[in-house]
């Protein structure tokens, strides 16, 4: 497979912009409204998010991905916190990984990178990454959903739309499903 950084970069870029049009649907006081049953809220994700991206991706061939500066459990602790605050924390984990992504090629595939001590070849730990990443963007545009109620504005295809979108697929790449959501959400 030819440029498969590519691909996998792409990937990411669409749940990125599904989670920066998710989290501006969201009010202020929402941003740190606890999900069902106590679970999280966009404000805690963010944070996991943020914490995990900078920690997997800084040195990312060069150093284990479970930094020591990284304090993992104090993600999760819940926060109340301003939408600016958010949206650092938020792009700051994304910036680091854009970043990592930009300076790696396909002939790094198949380096070593440690997580945790474990060693996995790149391609194996950029696969985690994408699918711990899509696991959290989904709660988060979930909740979102959830807090919104009639308000949401759908992030795919609407329901009731799926026949007129298959005559039609442009959101299949994922840089224009990205491109999409962005102007969707005027972000």
């Amino acid at each position: 497979m030819t440029d498969f950084v590519g691909s996998i970069a792409a990937e990411f870029h669409r749940y990125k912009a599904l989670g920066d049009s998710a989290l501006a649907q969201l009010a202020d006081d929402q941003l740190s409204t606890t999900g069902p049953n106590g679970g999280n809220s966009a404000a805690v994700l963010v944070w996991h998010i943020g914490g995990n991206l900078s920690s997997r991706f800084s040195d990312f061939l060069t150093s284990d991905g479970e930094k020591p500066w990284r304090h993992r459990d104090e993600e999760f602790v819940q926060r109340t916190v301003t939408r600016e605050e958010l949206f650092e924390k938020w792009n700051g984990g994304w910036s680091v990984l854009f970043s990592a992504l930009d300076a790696l090629a396909d002939d790094d595939l198949g380096k070593t990178v440690k997580i945790r001590g474990q060693s996995f070849e790149v391609h194996d730990g950029l696969h985690r990454a994408l699918g711990h990443i899509c696991y959290h963007v989904g709660q988060i545009v979930y909740l979102a959903k959830s807090l919104r109620g009639d308000s949401w504005n759908c992030l795919s295809i609407p329901v009731g739309a799926s026949e007129a979108y298959n005559r039609n697929p442009t959101l299949q790449d994922p840089a224009a499903h990205a491109a999409a959501v962005t102007r969707q959400s005027g972000r």
